[in-house]
């Protein structure tokens, strides 16, 4: 499973070094677009994890854990220098897991990173949910869920699905799908695809998803974040 870690750093020489270890080993790395708007990143980019310092410009840290807490069980690892004892009993009351002091070495923060990922992850039932934009796929049971709504799946509308919101917010090619399709056993041509993804366009409609797969004209098919 490759995981999304949110940075909330505003030192730029910082954040880069810990987007770049993230990406070492195969997970993906975002920091705000905004400070002053981080929960409009947070929502877009749905991380499983979240590094997040105290001092930040325009609201600080607890703020933004706080406002977290409100819609995500996502795990917040507070990042500081202010290490005293009252800063790091305040980070953990205010929902945060783990405390990392400044000046941190990468492969330490790695290493609690990737503890705190297999503790949250990897021994849970969730792990066969995949969201997206409000919408949640049930890999086990080849069902989407969205706004009290259950959408049942064929096999193939699973796997072209599945496919998209793994990769949601990048384009999947035709061909790409085609392959994963086959790895089902099943008969997929180009027409076949175009078939399968009109029908399960319908059924997403009829949920109240209109839009939620969008076609690249001569690239492809992807699912948007939001």
């Amino acid at each position: 499973m490759s995981y999304r870690i949110f940075v909330v750093e505003d030192d730029a020489a910082i954040a880069g070094a810990i987007c770049g270890q993230v990406g070492a080993w195969g997970c993906e790395a975002r920091t705000p677009e905004d400070f002053r708007d981080v929960m409009g990143t947070f929502r877009a980019f749905e991380p499983h994890l979240v590094l997040l310092d105290i001092g930040l410009p325009f609201f600080d840290g607890y703020h933004w854990c706080a406002e977290i807490r409100k819609v995500s069980k996502a795990p917040v690892i507070f990042i500081s220098s202010a290490a005293d004892n009252m800063n790091i009993l305040m980070a953990l009351n205010m929902g945060g897991d783990d405390f990392i002091v400044k000046p941190f070495d990468l492969n330490v923060l790695t290493a609690k990173v990737q503890a705190m990922l297999r503790r949250t992850y990897d021994f849970s039932a969730p792990s066969d949910l995949l969201s997206c934009g409000g919408a949640t796929l049930d890999t086990g049971s080849a069902a989407l869920s969205f706004a009290g709504k259950r959408v049942e799946l064929t096999r193939n509308e699973l796997r072209i699905l599945q496919v998209l919101m793994e990769q949601k917010g990048r384009v999947v090619s035709r061909d790409d799908l085609m392959d994963r399709l086959w790895e089902t056993d099943s008969f997929v041509d180009d027409n076949t695809l175009t078939v399968n993804v009109t029908r399960l366009r319908r059924k997403l409609e009829d949920a109240g998803l209109k839009g939620f797969i969008v076609t690249k004209k001569g690239l492809g098919y992807m699912v948007r974040p939001e």
